[in-house]
């Protein structure tokens, strides 16, 4: 019998059904050792040696997985192929007294060939990836334990610091202020609308030079002159541009671009993202065929795909589209300079298990992944899209020359796009372009002005968050989503809609460690450590040398601010709420589910409500229903009579349960008007309502 442990109960049960009955496959949940929770556990002055313990939940597994080795005659350890993954392994290896050293096996994708093959290449426990992981893990451990209690006593106690997280919302801060900060400028578009004859219609060109010298419009009374100048003007045609652009398909996804199309595109969390990849990755279940991994290993930099893949995604695309659709020669994207390059780029491990023939078997959240993975993977392997271009520039000429251009774009053939659109193409207008030749005379419709005003960059959401994490070389594709979650779960952060802004209690760490540790709230520092994480991997340098490196001045720095500084409070927001039990003016408190009300004479008067309006009625007890965030930064919506009344839901739910299935139904908005929607896949039930409802 051979054993294989793997960290996944569910990617367990997937490499089972690949498997004939001489193996046996176990999971260890994750990392079965780690640091102890309530002690440094560092020597730091001995190299920094780790004191790894076993985690308390674990020695039972521990327990489970002994009795399976000692049973067995070969043991595999198949964590993910990752540093993380050679960590598990190792600890795995030294807990369960593994002595034989080929036992590490890896794969990019949970398929019976890529398992077979696996195992038929075992190899030794990669200790270039487990000292990086090493490195990090003690690293994020001392900076976190001995950060966090400056921030604590200098604010308020309970609150946290961190290597990346502390970076990350200094961004946010960064954004916020700059928002704060910005001073509109005004300036003014001028259109005009022009025709050659009564019989032709009109089109648009956009005002831009003056004399060929470009002109900014900045004040109605300057547009108003433009105006008038170019009314009295002759309008001819100075020159014409035709010609032919080409789109190319953008790479298959990233961890990266992945988070960021399904949070734009779907509306999904990043946490969301992240727990939808890893079943199909892992695997789910697909009914008549059990457990079926769908996508490759979704913690990736890389965009290489391999050339297995490119063939079977040339032979789909001419099966399914056409020849023509098929590039000449495979498309080959380049990996961004910081990256890894570890893994392939996130794509489905089969092109024969189209979404279509899966959106009656999977979860409604999976299959929308599933084909947002699927589609860009398929449309990266194809042709580019062709256009056809005109710039015509046309000049109004009094006492001077008007310049106004017209810009056009007709998709000709629609390539990549037939499978796949990264994002509406704003410049394509119209099926035909106007027919329009050099010295040609229009005459003018009409003309006018339009004020406008620049606009302050917008706050991040999740998915440009990610991308800017990415850009600033902050974490890597597994330590994106955790780092948003820690933020929105310190209440650092929160959400106004869709997009992120600090809390008041977010600035006030964030200038504090600004003002102690400017170093460390650098994004080239942690970029840095990055870069020294990825030689570690490559045995340049030894883990213990790079935290060396760092520890000596940030120790000292920590005992020379340690109790430096009067107490900082965050100022308490005064609300018009009265407490029924006091009397008192209620103030507006954070915690780490969100913020609440609450009287400002605790202890003596310990009552508080939920902060902000109800958003819904309880279908349950018909109380109010509040939005609350959950410990991993999730947006619900509860009962505001918890504990008596326990009603929770994911979306705001309707104010009665449905009348087919007695499931909870939920609100969904629309320009159509106001709707019910049953929550239950199975039940279609839904009513349309009044919007006053």
């Amino acid at each position: 019998m051979k054993l294989i442990i793997v960290e996944s109960p569910h990617k367990a049960k997937t490499i089972s059904k690949y498997l004939g009955s001489g193996y046996r496959v176990v999971a260890s949940k994750g990392h079965v050792s780690d640091l102890p929770q309530k002690t440094l556990g560092i020597d730091v002055k001995n190299n920094f040696k780790p004191q790894y313990v076993i985690s308390p939940d674990k020695q039972s597994t521990i327990d489970m997985i002994k009795k399976d080795i000692a049973n067995c005659d070969t043991v595999y350890l198949a964590a993910d192929p990752d540093r993380e993954g050679e960590a598990i392994s190792w600890h795995l290896a030294n807990v369960c007294d593994i002595k034989d050293k080929n036992v590490r096996i890896v794969f990019n994708e949970i398929s019976k060939k890529a398992v077979q093959k696996a195992l038929e290449n075992p190899r030794e426990i990669n200790m270039g990836l487990v000292d990086a992981q090493q490195a990090r893990r003690v690293l994020d451990r001392l900076m976190g334990y001995e950060l966090s209690p400056i921030i604590s006593h200098q604010i308020k106690s309970g609150l946290s610091a961190g290597r990346v997280q502390s970076v990350a919302l200094k961004m946010v801060v960064d954004r916020e202020r700059e928002i704060r900060q910005f001073k509109p400028q005004e300036y003014w578009t001028i259109t005009a609308h022009l025709v050659k004859d009564k019989k032709t219609a009109s089109f648009k060109c956009e005002f831009g030079d003056i004399d060929g010298k470009k002109f900014k419009v900045e004040n109605k009374e300057t547009a108003d002159s433009v105006i008038e100048g170019s009314k009295k003007g002759k309008w001819l045609v100075d020159s014409v541009k035709r010609a032919q652009s080409f789109s190319k398909p953008a790479p298959p996804f990233t961890t990266s671009t992945m988070q960021q199309d399904a949070i734009s595109k779907l509306g999904f969390s990043a946490s969301m993202v992240t727990q939808i990849a890893q079943r199909l990755y892992e695997g789910v279940e697909v009914p008549g065929e059990g457990q079926i991994a769908l996508v490759t290993y979704i913690r990736s930099d890389s965009v290489r795909v391999s050339e297995d893949a490119q063939r079977e995604a040339l032979s789909f695309i001419g099966e399914h589209y056409g020849k023509e659709f098929c590039p000449k020669k495979p498309n080959v994207y380049a990996t961004g300079s910081g990256a890894q390059d570890a893994h392939e780029a996130i794509r489905p491990i089969t092109l024969s298990r189209t979404p279509e023939s899966l959106k009656d078997k999977l979860s409604k959240n999976d299959y929308k992944l599933y084909k947002l993975i699927y589609d860009r993977f398929v449309a990266s392997q194809m042709s580019n899209a062709v256009y056809d271009t005109l710039t015509v520039h046309i000049v109004s000429q009094s006492d001077k020359k008007y310049g106004y251009t017209l810009k056009g774009k007709v998709c000709t053939f629609k390539g990549f796009t037939q499978a796949y659109q990264s994002a509406p193409d704003k410049e394509e207008s119209g099926k035909e372009l106007p027919n329009i030749e050099e010295g040609e005379e229009f005459s003018l419709k009409e003309i006018g002005g339009e004020q406008k005003f620049t606009k302050p960059p917008q706050r991040y959401t999740d998915g440009s968050f990610i991308k800017a994490m990415e850009e600033n070389g902050i974490g890597r594709p597994s330590t994106f989503e955790k780092t948003i979650t820690v933020l929105y779960k310190r209440t650092y952060i929160e959400k106004e809609g869709k997009y992120m802004q600090p809390t008041e209690l977010g600035e006030l760490v964030c200038d504090q460690l600004v003002k102690n540790f400017p170093d460390i709230m650098n994004t080239k520092f942690t970029a840095t450590m990055e870069t020294n994480l990825d030689k570690i991997e490559e045995g340049n340098i030894q883990w213990y040398d790079v935290i060396a490196d760092f520890y000596g001045d940030f120790h000292n720095k920590i005992l020379a601010v340690k109790y430096q500084g009067s107490k900082v409070k965050p100022k308490e927001e005064v609300t018009d709420v009265i407490c029924e039990k006091c009397g008192a003016n209620m103030v507006v408190r954070d915690s780490r589910y969100g913020k609440f009300l609450a009287c400002p004479n605790f202890p003596k008067c310990r009552n508080t409500k939920p902060y902000g309006d109800a958003v819904a009625k309880c279908p349950q007890c018909g109380g109010d229903i509040f939005k609350k965030v959950s410990k991993k930064g999730a947006e619900y919506y509860s009962c505001k009579n918890y504990p008596d009344c326990k009603f929770i839901s994911w979306d705001i739910p309707a104010p009665y349960f449905c009348p087919d299935c007695k499931s909870t139904m939920k609100i969904v908005k629309s320009k159509g008007g106001t709707k019910y929607v049953c929550t239950n896949k199975e039940c279609k039930h839904s009513e349309v309502v009044a919007d006053q409802e």
